[in-house]
């Protein structure tokens, strides 16, 4: 019994990490109308998404990163 509940967890884990890996693998563009959507969703009307290289600085909120992790999604409010 303990060992089908260290499976199941090890199982779980797995799952867990290939969801994530799955999630930065999606398209940038994609990833960013999803994101576009959710926040006109909420109301806002005036904001910026921009995709950059994921070592670049920037200012604004990063809310998504797509390509393998390589590009970041960045949020700044306003227009």
């Amino acid at each position: 019994m303990g060992r089908l509940i260290v499976a199941v967890a090890v199982l779980g884990l797995g799952f867990t990490t290939s969801g994530s890996v799955w999630a930065q693998a999606k398209a940038c563009e994609e990833l960013k109308s999803e994101i576009e959507a959710k926040i006109k969703k909420n109301g806002v009307e005036k904001f910026t998404l921009d995709i950059v290289d994921s070592d670049k600085q920037t200012d604004g909120k990063v809310v998504g990163t797509c390509q393998g992790g390589t590009k970041k999604i960045v949020y700044k409010r306003g227009g």
